[in-house]
Formats: structure tokens, C-alpha cells, sequence
């Protein structure tokens, strides 16, 4: 393989790396786009480089043109239009595939890299984390290789040294990128932040609920938050992070309820939350990661969040707490939670009816079998004796805890109870929920994230811990005279290990191949050190990425040159005289290096001797330039070969030893250059 690509021509040579440069670009927005579209860019790109390496004759416009018509056609088939975003970005991929087979000339190439350029940048709509600019930054390499060689034309020196070139250029580039990203006044927002037509979450918790909704987060090892304490971290089984309440059933989803909707400036209908906190209060940052939700987490129950920078949150009666407009890049808060309070202790019986409703006909032995159990007149349980007969019920039956629970039919809360016996925690918290509205119970569901996994290097004693959508949860809460809403926890009386430890602990031994997956996204407890050592570097330096890169906000930016505008100007001039004293030495260092390699006429020659030896023809030590051609012109090389030879050495002694004007000197080095190539 080595030999076939040493032995390429050149112009082929670049046409393949060019189309390696454009497999780069399109790669990450292949796991984006329709499958068929993935394929279609594929095929273009695979066609040119047999071509290429065929020598064969490219397709005529009279079938490109359909091909790209029909191509239009089916961005428009799976999008519905062809404006946009992500239609925008389709068919500016198809199109880059497309003039993979429609390149002839430079001018060609150079829009085909500057399009390339493009939908590189266009890749920040999906991921901005370490590793996409980390591919994008070799994908960029690569581009630039291909740019270059196609400045270069037929005679262009080596691909490393083509490389070391883009390496200095880099080397240039980036910190001046560096200083414009910090001080170039910035956007309200990134470019992958802005919102787009039908701009839905893009991943995580709903403002729904249905069978399966949750265990589908189960497997995501992605990071929703992380908090760190400037108290002590609660408890595992007290880390309830509230998300969504849900009140509203149809009999197969749960839906947020218009009696918990938020108000304006967190307050209630009638202007306030009728709440009771009590204990001592924890205290913690939260770096929330862009969701493309309106939502924002805290402990149950929060007391107080900092309010975010030209985004404020409302808060529902049932504390729920929404921002106004979709959370699009990282965000950070300050919160205070209680972890004892009394919520809405006085409801009237009016207010208690939306928490009660049932859909007519629904589950109907689910309802029956909760009224039994509850009784009725003076034989009725009291409500916190049916509730603890509706968790023993659930230890007692063979109910089980499972990611994967079978099928439910029409009367879903039936077919779980009294037939499958299996689920997730949405199954559990959802019949718990309809078992207490039978029986004259006020309940609700809440949605959130329940734990979360302490740094590694902080286990024991930490003060922080990341929240992952494997964390994800939903529980119960129930009205209680004098209490108010409280907490309940049905999945703990099936899998207490659940709260007790985290999710991994709660399920069933995995086969093999998924139990290694779930240790290396991190929901393994039981994870090797070395696995755990490892996330835990990673998860700090996406923090830091987060934190340095994607979180710099204009607030950020400003309060930043606010800080170097109020510096005293001793320091700003001390600054500024070590910047121009590492100038200088930078400047020395170059001029030095620059002295140091010689006349760069005998820099050439010395290059032709080495390159020269390789062939087994070394120079002695007497031998001058006419003496070594002679000797060379007997040698066994091609005629093109000893063409070139001579050549360079007539121009270099006649250069050496001549009265040569400076242009003349500097025309010479540049034949002497492209002669170097050809010598080989």
C-alpha cells in the first residue's frame, strides 16, 4: 500500500487527499442526516477517487444534472422545504459530494475547499465538545494540505514538508484566534445556539410521560449538570433534582397540569407560594449544559436560584422552574434548597380536585382494587395507612425493576399491576399515582433526576457531583392535611438500591458487552479503578471547555475587560513591557535561526548531496559541481532523471561562483527547488 501511494502521481495524489479532507467535513454530519442522504454523499465522493485512480473519464453534466435534481428532491421529501437549517446544511453536503465529480481546474478545487470550509463550521450546530474540535482541528489540517497543494501546481516539495508548513502557519494563527475570541465583542449568543424552525429539546425529560419515556435515558451516559457544594452534600436517597410536574392523565400519558402551570416572577395566582421550609438550608453552584429546554434544576425544594443574565425564569406553584426562552449554550446559578419544608399545606377542597381526576373508564380494575383496599366510612384507612399499604403491596408481589418491561395494552396501570409486574420507575410512580387519586388521595408525578455520581477524586468527602441522564427519575408526591404535598418514593420500595446507591446497583446483572458500555459512560458503580480515574479526567476537562470556551458569554467578556480597564497602571504597563520584551526575544530568536542556516544556496546543495548519497552516490570531499556531474552522468538513472541533475548543478555553480544580481539569485533557488524534486 505504501509503495502504491509513493509511486501515485502527484496530481492524483492530491485529488485522493482533497476527497479525504471532504470525507472529514461530511463524517460528523453523517450521524445527523437521513441514512439515504449519508449514502448519497458517500457514493460521489467513492466514484471520484476510482476515478482518479483509474484515470477514467468523469461523468458529463447531463447526468450530474439529474442526479442532483433528484437529490434536491429528496432533501425537500425528508425536511419539507429547502430552507433552513438543517435543510440548509443537507443539501450544502449533497452538493459538496456532488462537486467531487465535477472538478477540472484549481477554480474548481478552491471552491471546493472553501465550501468544505463551510459546512466544517456548520458542524458546531451538533457538538461543540472536545472531541469535534479536536476533529475539526485535523480536519482543518487536512483542508489546508489540500489548499497548498493546489497552490503549489505539478512541482510541489513533499507531504511532511507540506505539513511543517501548515505547522508554522498554526503556529501563527492561533494565538491571534486565541486573542480575538477573547476581546472581538461578541453575539448574544453562539451561532450553534440560535434556534431553528421546529427547534425541539435535544435531549432529556419531557414535559410528558408515557411507558418507557424515562428508561429510554437509562443508557445516556451524557451529563445534564454538575454541582458543587459549599455545604455538605446530602445524602444519596435526599438527592432529588425537581424537574416537571405532571397532573394531568388520559389514561396512557401524563401531561402537566393548569393548576401547576408557572406564574410571572415565581409567584402563585394569588401572589404567593404557601410553602414552610425548615433546617438547615444546602447551598451549591449548578453548571447546567445546553438542553434546547426551557427548564432548570434544583434540590427538592428550592429556596432561593440566581436569576440567569437576559434569561429569567418563572416558577410554578409547584416549583417548577422555567426560563423564559430555551437554554442554548451553558449556564451557571447559584441555588439554596431545604430538604424539610411544608408545600401548600392549606389547599381547599377546590384546589385539590385537578390533583384527583381520573379518566372515566380508565384501568378500572386498578380502581376497583384501591378502593377495596382503602375501605370505606369509618373502616377507610387514613391516608397515610393506604399509603403504606400501597408500598408493602408493591414490596410483598413479585414486581420487578427493569429497563426493558413487556408491552402494556389499553388499560396500561392494569396490564402493569396485575400482569407484567415489571418496569421502570415511570411505571411505578405513574400507577402509584392513579392507586391514590382512587382513593381520594390528592397525588401528582414529578419528573427530575434522582442522585448523582460524586468526582472520584472527591469520593467520601466531596463537594461535587455530576447529574448524568441516566440519572433521570420520576416519583410520586401526595397531599397530606396539615403536610402538605409530600414525597413518595414507590420505585424504592421494589429497587431501594436505586435511591440508596444509583440506577446500575437497582438493575439486574447485564450481559457482558452492555455491562462494559454502562462502566465506561459511567453507570457502573462497580466500575475498575482505572475506568473511574479516567472519567474522572474527562469529565474535568469538559468542564473546563464548558467553562472556558463555550460558556464565554458577552457578560463573561465584559467583566473581563472591565477587569483589565481597572487594573492600576503600573501593572497594565508592567504588561505591556514583558509583551515587548517577549517580542524582541521572539524577533532575536527568528533573525538567529535565520543566521544560523547559512547561505541558502548551500543549503540546497547540501540537500542535493544528501538526497544524492541516498541514490549511493556520494560526494568526496575534493569533488566541486562539475567533477560530481560528470561522475553522476555515469551513474544508472532515467534521462529525465540525469537531465535534471545536470541542470541543477550548472545553475548552482554558475550561481556560486558568478557576479548573479539578487533577483537573479533568488530565480535560481527557486529552479533549484523544483529541480530538487525531480533528482530524486
Amino acid at each position: 500500500m505504501r509503495r502504491w501511494l509513493t509511486n501515485l502521481p502527484r496530481d492524483k495524489a492530491d485529488i485522493l487527499l482533497l476527497l479525504l479532507a471532504a470525507a472529514m467535513v461530511l463524517a460528523p454530519h453523517a450521524l445527523h442526516l437521513p441514512p439515504w442522504l449519508s449514502l448519497a454523499m458517500a457514493a460521489p465522493l467513492l466514484w471520484r477517487a476510482a476515478i482518479t485512480v483509474r484515470g477514467t473519464r468523469q461523468p458529463q453534466l447531463a447526468l450530474l444534472l439529474p442526479l442532483a435534481l433528484l437529490g434536491i428532491a429528496g432533501v425537500h421529501a425528508s425536511y419539507g422545504t429547502l430552507l433552513g437549517r438543517d435543510a440548509g446544511v443537507a443539501m450544502l453536503a449533497l452538493l459538496l459530494a456532488l462537486k467531487s465529480l465535477e472538478m477540472h481546474g484549481r477554480r474548481d478545487i478552491f471552491v471546493f475547499v472553501f465550501l468544505s470550509f463551510f459546512l466544517l463550521l456548520a458542524n458546531f450546530f451538533h457538538a461543540q465538545g472536545i472531541l469535534s474540535a479536536a476533529w475539526m482541528l485535523a480536519t482543518v489540517i487536512v483542508l489546508l494540505a489540500a489548499l497548498l497543494s493546489a497552490q503549489y501546481g505539478a512541482v510541489q516539495p513533499r507531504l511532511w514538508q507540506r505539513l511543517r508548513l501548515l505547522g508554522r502557519m498554526l503556529a501563527l494563527a492561533i494565538p491571534l484566534s486565541a486573542l480575538l475570541f477573547f476581546v472581538v465583542p461578541r453575539p448574544g449568543g453562539p451561532l450553534w445556539g440560535a434556534p431553528h424552525e421546529g427547534a425541539q429539546a435535544r435531549t432529556g425529560l419531557s414535559d410528558s410521560m408515557q411507558p418507557g419515556a424515562i428508561a429510554s435515558l437509562a443508557l445516556s451516559g451524557e451529563p445534564v449538570f454538575t454541582a458543587r457544594f459549599s455545604t455538605p452534600i446530602p445524602a444519596q436517597e435526599q438527592l432529588y433534582w425537581r424537574g416537571v410536574v405532571l397532573g394531568d392523565y388520559d389514561g396512557a400519558t401524563w401531561t402537566r397540569s393548569g393548576a401547576g402551570q408557572a406564574t410571572r416572577r415565581g409567584q402563585a395566582i394569588d401572589g404567593r407560594i404557601d410553602i414552610a421550609l425548615d433546617g438547615p438550608s444546602s447551598n451549591y453552584d449548578i453548571t447546567l449544559q445546553a438542553s434546547g429546554q426551557r427548564r432548570i434544576f434544583a434540590l427538592d425544594v428550592p429556596r432561593s436560584i440566581e436569576r440567569l443574565p437576559g434569561n429569567p425564569y418563572v416558577v410554578s406553584p409547584a416549583l417548577e422552574v422555567l426560563t423564559v426562552q430555551p437554554i442554548t449554550s451553558t449556564v451557571r446559578y447559584r441555588a439554596s434548597s431545604m430538604l424539610s419544608y411544608r408545600l401548600q399545606a392549606g389547599l381547599s377542597t377546590a384546589q385539590q380536585q385537578p390533583w384527583l381526576a381520573l379518566p372515566a373508564g380508565s384501568n378500572p380494575r386498578s380502581v376497583a382494587w384501591a378502593r377495596a383496599l382503602r375501605g370505606q366510612g369509618a373502616q377507610a384507612l387514613a391516608p397515610e395507612a393506604a399509603i403504606a399499604a400501597v408500598l408493602d403491596h408493591f414490596r410483598r408481589a413479585p414486581f420487578r425493576y427493569t429497563l426493558q418491561p413487556p408491552l402494556l395494552g389499553k388499560d396500561g396501570v392494569d396490564d402493569f399491576l396485575f400482569r407484567t409486574q415489571a418496569g421502570f420507575c415511570e411505571h411505578y410512580a405513574g400507577s402509584f399515582v392513579v392507586l391514590m387519586r382512587a382513593m381520594g388521595i390528592p397525588a401528582r408525578v414529578v419528573t427530575g433526576y434522582q442522585g448523582g455520581t460524586r468526582d472520584a477524586a472527591e469520593a467520601g468527602a466531596g463537594t461535587s457531583l455530576t447529574v448524568r441522564q441516566s440519572d433521570a427519575h420520576a416519583w410520586s408526591e401526595v397531599w397530606l392535611a396539615g403536610r402538605g404535598w409530600v414525597r413518595v418514593d414507590p420505585t424504592s420500595a421494589v429497587a431501594p438500591l436505586r435511591t440508596e446507591r444509583n440506577l446500575d446497583a437497582a438493575l439486574p446483572p447485564a450481559p457482558a458487552p452492555l455491562a462494559a458500555w454502562r462502566a465506561l459512560v459511567g453507570l457502573d458503580g462497580g466500575a475498575g479503578a482505572a475506568i473511574a480515574a479516567w472519567r474522572q479526567q474527562w469529565q474535568q476537562a469538559e468542564q473546563a471547555w464548558s467553562s472556558w470556551v463555550l460558556d464565554y458569554t458577552p457578560q463573561r467578556q465584559r467583566a473581563m475587560l472591565d477587569g483589565v480597564k481597572n487594573m492600576p497602571a503600573q501593572r497594565i504597563a508592567l504588561a505591556c513591557a514583558v509583551l515587548a520584551l517577549l517580542a524582541a526575544l521572539g524577533g532575536g530568536l527568528l533573525h538567529w535561526r535565520q543566521q544560523q542556516r547559512g547561505d541558502p544556496l548551500d543549503t540546497l546543495y547540501a540537500r542535493f548531496c544528501r538526497q544524492q548519497a541516498r541514490r549511493g552516490y556520494s560526494r568526496a570531499p575534493h569533488e566541486g559541481p562539475h567533477g560530481y556531474a560528470a561522475r553522476l552522468a555515469a551513474g544508472s538513472a532515467t534521462p529525465e532523471t540525469h537531465a535534471a541533475i545536470a541542470r541543477f548543478l550548472a545553475i548552482y555553480a554558475a550561481m556560486k561562483y558568478g557576479n548573479a544580481s539578487p533577483d537573479e539569485q533568488l530565480r535560481a533557488r527557486r529552479s533549484l527547488r523544483r529541480l530538487l524534486t525531480q533528482c530524486r
